[in-house]
């Protein structure tokens, strides 16, 4: 019997995505900004709810390709606002168009988006020593930088919470508990850097 995190609870869902992807350090672009677009999502919400619409989220937004999704007109606004599959939420799904602009913005200034925003915690996860989820602190100074920087540069719902919650998603941070069996599995996996086609953007 596994030993892990408390959060993911009985939910098979939550269970499969604590032990195979939350914490691992993520370098592949398109995913990092799955993430984004997710963890905005979540904003007043459970995760529970976000992993059970990821599929539908993953279909209506073509497969969290921003380049597509920079391209997002008004009618395509309106459908996505008429989906039961997703978080019909104007605010959010607007917001997920101009992030998508400023993501691309991102990798052409930078080369990806990975080597910006991994640049916040020098390129290497933070391992933190939690015993309790009741010392998991719901954001840090990374995550205030990050935010900040964000907002500067026009994103949307990127306050320091929601950027605290892509940290560990992404595995900039390691906020699995120390008696959980993914503390150190996460240490030795790694995704190989992924960015865009840089003659899509």
């Amino acid at each position: 019997m596994k030993t892990r995190c408390l959060w993911p609870g009985n939910d098979e869902l939550m269970i499969e995505y604590h032990d195979t992807e939350w914490g691992t350090p993520l370098h592949d672009d398109r995913k990092l900004f799955e993430f984004l677009v997710l963890d905005a999502f979540q904003a007043g919400l459970s995760w529970s709810i976000i992993l059970k619409k990821r599929e539908s989220f993953r279909q209506a937004f073509d497969n969290f390709d921003p380049v597509k999704i920079a391209k997002y007109g008004q009618k395509k606004i309106t459908g996505l606002i008429a989906d039961p599959g997703i978080i019909r939420n104007r605010l959010k799904i607007e917001s997920t168009v101009v992030n998508a602009k400023m993501f691309l913005d991102l990798v052409r200034e930078f080369g990806s988006f990975d080597k910006f925003i991994w640049g916040f915690v020098d390129g290497r996860p933070i391992v933190n020593k939690w015993k309790s989820h009741a010392d998991v602190n719901p954001t840090s100074p990374e995550s205030d930088a990050m935010s900040k920087e964000l907002k500067q540069r026009g994103f949307k719902f990127a306050g320091s919470t929601i950027c605290y919650a892509f940290m560990q998603a992404a595995g900039m941070v390691n906020d699995h508990l120390v008696t959980c069996f993914r503390y150190r599995e996460v240490g030795n996996k790694r995704s190989r850097p992924q960015g865009l086609d840089a003659g899509q953007i």
